[in-house]
């Protein structure tokens, strides 16, 4: 059995791999992340072969998940995963390879080893990535944008007639499309601009690719795209999975 870590910018995911098979656990709210949380969540797993640990958020949480790990199995080998120019069947495109955020990285790897290529990976988190990986597993390179919750808190921030209360109304108030009032039209605004973004890289794909979205907005952003997608939201767990698998 391995432990798996992924720290992203708002939650920490875990889980753990038995008898080949990925066991997702409980995510944790960065935010309100304490020792208590992890010790609870972890204490009753047997002893990990090895742990592995992608973050993309403040150290001090990384810093955290690996204190408690080794308070809870001191002998176990710990593992922080870094993005590589290349390993895994994957070759990464950026000119310094640690660079590329360390999610993007196990996320290519992930569909380098489980799914068909070439594929245009989006992850829909805080920030929005678009990766591509070709049919050799050559990464091709990517583009960023804000999230949808960036978005609609960009404008909300920035601009004094504009206010986005989603907590007042049903989710069929925020059905997307043209809108009879600013909250819904600021939501459908922000999710529309997404679909775009992604709609228009994969326009400019000569041949076809597999679209495989992943994080927390995948399964709001996948039903308005104009192509079908595959949705994993747990392809970094997937990716730190092959990196274990993998150590010598």
């Amino acid at each position: 059995m391995n432990l798996l870590i992924d720290i992203g910018n708002t939650r920490l995911k875990w889980g753990i791999t038995h008898a080949g098979q990925l066991i997702i656990g409980q995510a944790l709210v960065n935010h309100r992340l304490d020792r208590a949380d992890l010790v609870a969540a972890w204490k009753v797993l047997a002893t990990p072969r090895c742990i592995g640990i992608a973050c993309v958020s403040g150290n001090w949480l990384a810093d955290l998940a690996q204190s408690v790990a080794t308070e809870l199995w001191p002998d176990v080998d710990i593992i922080r995963v870094k993005s590589k120019a290349s390993e895994f069947g994957v070759r990464n495109a950026y000119r310094q390879a640690e660079k590329l955020g360390v999610d993007r990285w196990l996320a290519l790897v992930a569909a380098r080893h489980h799914y068909q290529l070439p594929a245009c990976i989006v992850d829909c988190g805080t920030a929005i990535t678009v990766d591509l990986i070709d049919a050799e597993g050559v990464h091709q390179g990517g583009l960023i944008c804000p999230g949808l919750a960036l978005m609609k808190k960009s404008l909300t921030q920035n601009t004094a007639a504009l206010q986005l209360d989603e907590t007042q109304l049903n989710k069929a108030d925020y059905a997307p499309g043209l809108a009879n009032f600013t909250g819904a039209a600021i939501h459908s605004g922000a999710l529309y601009a997404a679909c775009g973004l992604i709609e228009h890289v994969l326009k400019r794909q000569v041949n076809p690719v597999q679209l495989i979205m992943t994080g927390g907005d995948a399964a709001v952003v996948a039903p308005q795209l104009g192509i079908k997608s595959i949705i994993d939201t747990d392809l970094v767990l997937r990716g730190l999975s092959v990196v274990l698998e993998n150590k010598p």
